[in-house]
């Protein structure tokens, strides 16, 4: 098999309706976001691509995918916030559509009857937006840093189609997930979440180093942190294990506000501590949906503590079904 041969069979990996499932199409990302020609590189197979090693570079790159097939004009954050891949953020909510129209019979719950909850949103504000343009969700988006909270208010009002489709709230208390986010009174159909997957700042350098080697072909001993983030966004006290761990602790008090819980776990290693803390939550079904963006390979873990009886009523009230 070709080189290219093999990035298009990983590209093609990517959810059947991603929009970027195939090679990008450079010349309109350009023409979209005139600053990145500047940024156009040979690649090892001599054809036209990023370089991804530039973390300019990558943002412009992202910032065009959003404006030419989001319709996302503004997408402005400071610099050392994470600046995420489109296209494994897209293939997240499409998965979790799937998740919603096979729960509901083969009908997909699309628009405003939907309410999705993105722990840790970040300045990027990347999952609302995409589950806005794409499904007409709602979403509640929560995070502990208020400055990565006024950002991304700031995407929100900049953009028309995003205006009063999602509300920010702060977690005030950093040890908390859910807790003083999600009301007694108040249902959720599904929450999403990328964790903080480094347990320290060398490993988080680590992984970036690794990233950008994938990417470029390029080994680079200092990366700057074209994907990384501040340290809230990447890093906390036990790592993508600990978080997951607390966050399906915590769910299990929340467990009739919300249909579906899920988590991305970027690490294979953990998931069988998830198992196991999953069954001894009591969770009634748990789903693992495989994902594969580029040359990596992760999964989204889904689950839910309704009783049979208490979904066939959700979907009733909810979703329209009866």
């Amino acid at each position: 098999m070709k080189p290219t041969e093999k990035k298009q069979q990983e590209k093609s990996r990517m959810h059947a309706r991603n929009k970027n499932r195939e090679r990008y199409d450079l010349n309109a990302l350009i023409i979209s976001k005139p600053e990145l020609k500047a940024y156009i590189v040979l690649n090892k197979y001599g054809k036209d691509s990023i370089d991804f090693a530039n973390p300019k570079a990558v943002k412009l790159l992202n910032q065009a995918l959003l404006h030419y097939y989001y319709g996302i004009e503004h997408w402005i954050f400071p610099d050392e916030n994470l600046c995420p891949p489109i296209p494994g953020r897209a293939d997240y909510i499409h998965h979790m559509a799937d998740l919603l129209t096979t729960t509901n019979f083969g009908r997909s719950p699309i628009g405003e009857q939907i309410t999705c909850l993105d722990i840790g949103v970040g300045a990027n504000c990347i999952y609302p937006i995409i589950g806005v343009t794409e499904y007409n969700w709602n979403f509640i988006a929560s995070d502990i840093d208020s400055t990565s909270i006024a950002t991304a208010n700031g995407i929100i009002v900049a953009n028309a189609t995003l205006k009063n489709k999602i509300e920010c709230r702060l977690q005030e208390n950093q040890s908390a997930i859910f807790q003083g986010i999600i009301a007694n009174d108040e249902k959720v159909d599904l929450t999403v979440c990328n964790p903080p997957f480094h347990a320290s700042a060398e490993e988080a350098q680590k992984g970036t180093r690794r990233k950008v080697k994938n990417l470029s072909g390029k080994k680079v001993k200092t990366p700057e942190l074209n994907f990384a983030g501040i340290s809230k966004e990447l890093i906390c006290e036990g790592g993508e294990h600990q978080f997951i761990q607390n966050m399906i602790r915590e769910s299990k008090a929340v467990g009739n506000n919300c249909f579906w819980f899920s988590t991305l776990i970027s690490k294979q290693s953990n998931l069988k501590g998830t198992y196991k803390a999953l069954e001894k939550a009591g969770a009634s079904v748990v789903k693992t949906i495989p994902m594969g963006t580029g040359n990596k390979s992760s999964r989204v873990v889904a689950w839910t503590f309704l009783s049979p009886q208490d979904q066939k009523i959700w979907k009733e009230t909810r979703w329209g079904n009866s």
